[in-house]
């Protein structure tokens, strides 16, 4: 088994076989490559003061033009992240700026993005040759406790919201902070509702088992997980346990496997942590000098150089949820321009063809492959779409308008 999957990842990692390679083009002419996740419109904002300019070819990001082109993408669905600190009025209106971006971007290259608020516009996007472009709410503090923003930035193209980020909202537990309701309270219930209403998918990356279980328990429509991996292979809290893959067949949702080495591999997980423990220490002993925390990390590092990952892992990652949930409950959502370190072969939006061919190389089926890349993700959205229809004559959710976050 051990030398199938060695060679499988150099497989992968190789250049490709022009056989594996047309292959690939072929099944992504046929099926939108739709990626969960990706957080250019952050990254614009921070590395490049807002502006979209000049982003046909970009080295210092991970996604440009040129590379989505590249790597077959024919659908993405934006990040339009705000910092979990981030609460109340202010959330709202940073979360219009964040959509601000994605929408510029959609407008400076008409030739390779277009706006897509169905499962049908999607294919029709990507039948014109184009990117069909979504973008998703990362995080509940993002509507400020309020309905009715959830409402509006539906209108404006959301077309998921992740129910926490990092740390817990005042309705919601999020898997990387302490839990405060046992999973979801009635007003997160009553949010998921009103997604469901208004057909925005509801997005479980990033919340605790229990509010996994608690989403799962409410809602009517299929759940994503827009950007996390299985906790069978990797142990981080923000990977999906097996009890929630286990329900997602019943459920109709999909897992949208992430590209974040610390959620594929164990060992990178917990060398970050060392990293962060070795930083907290250099600055307890250097307070007030810079130069000797930089000085004494740098050693650190050279001392315990960072595990890697590989392709073939995050194969391993998808064949798990493929075996726990089954092959029509995984796709793709691979966090670029959102991470800080990248897995070797996966290290932009041109890369996704390496994954590809690692899983045709473990005998991966047409549809399967055809699954994983978007047919999943268009059940599910098509299957959220026709709750909202059914749920269209039903009066909008009032909830606490008052609460921050």
């Amino acid at each position: 088994m051990l030398d199938f999957i060695i060679a499988a990842s150099l497989a992968a990692q190789s250049p490709l076989a022009p056989e594996t390679a047309a292959r690939i083009d072929r099944l992504l002419a046929e099926t939108p490559l739709v990626d969960g996740h990706n957080d250019l419109p952050w990254a614009v904002r921070g590395k490049r003061e807002f502006s979209v300019d000049e982003l046909d070819a970009e080295p210092d990001l991970m996604t440009d033009m040129q590379r989505l082109k590249a790597g077959g993408v024919g659908a993405q669905l934006w990040s339009v992240y705000i910092p979990a600190s981030v609460t109340g009025d202010a959330a709202v209106r940073t979360t219009l700026e964040q959509i601000d971006i994605a929408d510029r971007l959609v407008a400076t290259y008409p030739d390779t993005l277009a706006w897509a608020r169905t499962a049908d516009e999607i294919e029709a996007v990507h039948a014109s040759g184009r990117i069909a472009s979504l973008v998703g709410i990362e995080g509940g503090h993002q509507i400020g406790g309020n309905l009715a923003a959830l409402r509006q930035f539906r209108k404006l193209g959301a077309i998921y919201m992740t129910l926490t980020h990092s740390r817990t909202t005042g309705w919601a537990d999020s898997a990387t902070d302490d839990p405060k309701h046992g999973g979801l309270s009635d007003f997160g219930k009553t949010v998921i509702g009103e997604m469901n209403r208004i057909g925005m998918l509801v997005d479980l990356s990033h919340v605790s088992e229990a509010a996994m279980h608690d989403a799962l328990d409410t809602s009517r429509a299929p759940v994503i997980f827009s950007h996390s991996s299985a906790r069978g292979v990797g142990a981080h809290p923000r990977n999906v346990p097996d009890s929630v893959l286990e329900r997602l067949a019943d459920n109709g949702g999909v897992v949208m496997v992430t590209f974040v080495p610390s959620f594929i591999e164990d060992a990178v997980w917990h060398w970050n942590a060392a990293k962060d423990a070795e930083e907290a220490r250099l600055a307890s002993l250097h307070t007030g000098d810079p130069d000797a925390r930089a000085k004494g990390l740098e050693a650190w590092e050279a001392a315990h150089p960072r595990p890697e990952t590989s392709v073939a892992r995050v194969a391993d990652h998808i064949d798990h949820i493929a075996r726990v949930a089954g092959h029509d409950h995984v796709g793709i959502g691979g966090d670029f321009d959102g991470i800080s370190q990248t897995i070797p072969h996966l290290d932009s939006v041109d890369d996704y063809p390496n994954l590809f061919a690692e899983l045709m190389a473990r005998g991966w089926s047409d549809a399967q492959l055809k699954g994983l890349a978007g047919d999943n993700f268009l059940r599910a959205l098509r299957a959220a779409e026709k709750v909202a229809a059914d749920m269209a004559d039903l009066p909008p959710a009032l909830g606490n308008p008052d609460m921050d976050d």
